[in-house]
């Protein structure tokens, strides 16, 4: 029985190591202006966006490539979550308001079915979203599923400038995106 009770108390100072080492990394989001869950990034502080593509929840593929020299606001939603049946007329106003600007909108559903997920989506948004029940877009985000809804924006170089991780009004998303669009690319998509 000593031998258990140290093994488990090992078990418990490793993990506990573990965690508060990734606590205490210098992560990007720790670098950023952080005002009530807007996590901004100035151009010089943004890092590349993970890889984004896969299969649209009404069938064909996407891959975000195809849209660089464009803003891409990208919503994580779940038919399943009430913030985000209440943020999805804020989303769709803000896309259609944006997108002359040179902005495109994408969800991501996480952790759903293929019906239901339409079923959300019908008469609330027009812009695309991926189906992505395992979450693995979410998670290469840094997206907790269990913490949707959440946005990202990437600016025009396919770098990830904001992270909201609550569910979004226009009121104060639509000028943050307004101003990711004002910015200009950076010459040859690097800065």
């Amino acid at each position: 029985m000593p031998a258990r009770r140290w093994i488990a108390g090992l078990l418990a100072a490793v993990t506990t190591t573990a965690a508060l080492a990734g606590c205490s990394s210098d992560s990007q989001e720790q670098r950023c202006a952080n005002t009530d869950g807007f996590i901004e990034c100035a151009p010089d502080q943004r890092s590349a966006a993970p890889k984004l593509s896969g299969e649209l929840l009404t069938g064909g593929s996407y891959d975000v490539a195809t849209d660089r020299g464009q803003v891409v606001v990208v919503n994580f939603w779940g038919s399943w979550c009430p913030p985000c049946r209440a943020e999805a007329d804020d989303l769709e106003a803000t896309y259609q308001a944006t997108k002359p600007s040179g902005v495109t909108f994408l969800g991501i559903n996480v952790q759903d079915n293929r019906d239901k997920a339409l079923a959300f989506e019908a008469g609330r948004v027009t812009y695309p979203s991926l189906f992505d029940p395992p979450s693995r877009l979410a998670l290469a985000f840094d997206i907790s599923p269990t913490t949707i809804p959440a946005t990202v924006l990437l600016d025009r170089d396919g770098r990830v400038a904001v992270v909201i991780r609550s569910a979004v009004t226009q009121e104060r998303l639509q000028p943050i995106v307004a101003r990711i669009a004002a910015e200009q690319p950076a010459p040859n998509g690097s800065r």
